[in-house]
């Protein structure tokens, strides 16, 4: 019965038909070659057209060169592989559909209380940038900050209880089990009290942990659904771009967002890795208005059934917060902007003392790589704490891969022993913090859709700080000896490609 399954599993239904289409192209392709001498000719053309392209290309060095590589190494296939699965940006097919619903729900984006033109601090300039790509900054907004999902799903399954008029989810991973189970019971109940309930997933990042076509039980439970990008068996670029974002809205007054997905894993009532790291946050005021343009400017793109965005802004407000201000920021690969990277760039820079940074993963560009180098130039302390038990061994090494280099200019690497840590969070200065769900990688940086919430309240910082005070204690310094082992030829070569991975 399990081998039965495993056959009528997705993944391996969906990878025997991509593996069919590699050999396909590759035995007709050895044909074509053995019978037409020019097509040999053609396929090198190509790979010399793409690395030259490559080198003009305004694009991440890193990246290019992996790819250049990879073409130079295979030139008789390796330019055709690039054109099928190279180019960071989304297909034609995804900006065709994602473009007309950013279009519209850019004309409503920012409220009337948007005070990021107003700010003269130095902070100023992240704001004007993120104000301009249609991010608010607001100062009628509370915010909670919550170290582990543990903590932060009792008050998630509380404030969807009391929704009263609608919900929406959208989430990269979501697992069938005790977490999601509780939270759909109520979604269900919610629906038949009348609350409309939104729901998007990622199809790839569920398509382990949800049955296919798992959207029509949602449907039939009244939750109206989207399966974000669904995976098809064809090689294509189309694939890389993922919504990795994890967002929860109620009435428009409340909203969610973190590193953690729908997953046991992530409320540590399932072991995987060790004990699970993962940090929240929670916004109630206007500061959710940025989250749910998100989440619609998604939605409509999929559905397109709201003319009036209007009706979903906040209009529970509470008082101005005098110690602060929130502003919710997406990154999405069809606006041609890193904006993830750039924030990050700019907290960076902008640091005076210090950098505290948590990250499942740290597989940095140049750029990056060069702003931590001039930091600690200018005597600012960084302290990195990573995973101590990896979810992705490949990815675990690469990571590693990069301690040397940093640690003899003295930034300080920390690994998380309890298990894996999932956090995604900087705080600088102990003045200005952002926690969501943008990872320190090619993936996260350049390809997915993500968001984080940028937050200067002191009571907020305060609890950022404490928890990464707690989370260093439980920690194991890295020591430079240590990091020179992390720097062999599996290592390098890993590290070269990826840009790829």
């Amino acid at each position: 019965m399990k081998i039965f399954k495993i056959f009528l599993n997705r993944i391996f239904v969906f990878g025997f038909l991509i593996l069919i289409q590699i050999l396909w192209v590759f035995f007709i392709g050895r044909e074509l070659l053995e019978h037409y001498s020019w097509i040999h000719y053609l396929m090198r053309l190509i790979s010399l057209m793409v690395v030259l392209w490559l080198v003009n290309k305004d694009e991440n060095p890193s990246y290019k060169i992996s790819w250049i590589i990879v073409v130079l190494l295979f030139p008789m296939f390796g330019g055709l592989l690039y054109l099928l699965i190279g180019n960071k940006k989304p297909s034609h097919k995804i900006r065709r559909i994602l473009q007309p619903a950013l279009d519209e729900i850019s004309q409503v984006a920012l409220l009337e209380d948007d005070v990021s033109k107003t700010l003269t601090e130095s902070k100023q300039d992240a704001l004007h940038y993120l104000s301009d790509l249609g991010y608010g900054t607001y100062l009628r907004t509370k915010c909670r900050y919550y170290s582990l999902g543990d903590y932060c799903y009792g008050d998630l399954l509380k404030d969807i209880s009391q929704a009263k008029k609608y919900i929406f989810m959208e989430y990269f991973i979501v697992s069938e089990g005790l977490m999601f189970e509780n939270i759909l019971k109520i979604l269900a109940q919610k629906v038949q009290e009348g609350v409309e309930v939104r729901f998007i997933y990622d199809d790839v990042g569920s398509i382990t942990t949800l049955p296919y076509h798992f959207e029509k039980k949602l449907e039939q439970l009244g939750i109206q659904c989207v399966v974000f990008n669904p995976f098809i068996p064809l090689v294509s670029a189309r694939m890389n771009h993922r919504d990795h974002r994890k967002i929860c809205i109620i009435d428009g007054n409340i909203g969610y967002s973190g590193g953690f997905n729908l997953a046991d894993e992530y409320i540590n009532v399932k072991v995987r890795f060790g004990h699970w790291k993962d940090t929240g946050i929670r916004l109630e005021g206007q500061g959710v208005w940025n989250l749910t343009t998100m989440f619609l400017s998604t939605w409509n793109a999929y559905k397109h059934q709201d003319d009036d965005y209007t009706q979903y802004q906040p209009h529970q407000l509470p008082p101005i917060q005098q110690d602060g201000y929130v502003v919710a920021y997406g990154d999405s690969p069809v606006d041609h902007e890193e904006t993830g990277e750039n924030i990050y760039l700019n907290l960076i820079n902008q640091a005076q003392k210090e950098i505290l940074i948590m990250t499942p993963y740290f597989i940095i560009d140049e750029t990056m790589m060069k702003a931590f180098l001039l930091a600690r130039r200018k005597g600012v302390r960084i302290q990195v704490i990573t995973p101590g038990i990896p979810d992705k061994r490949n990815v675990y090494h690469v990571t590693r891969s990069y301690y040397y280099s940093l640690m003899k200019e003295g930034v300080e690497f920390y690994e998380y022993k309890p298990g894996f840590l999932h956090a995604k969070m900087v705080l600088c200065d102990q003045r200005i913090a952002t926690v969501g769900t943008i990872n320190f990688d090619y993936r996260s940086l350049y390809l997915h859709f993500e968001c984080n919430v940028m937050v200067t309240q002191k009571s907020v910082i305060k609890d950022i700080s404490k928890d990464f005070k707690e989370t260093l204690a439980l920690s194991q310094k890295v020591t430079l000896k240590d990091s020179r082992r992390f720097r062999g030829i599996y290592e390098a070569f890993l590290r070269l490609f990826a840009p790829l991975m």
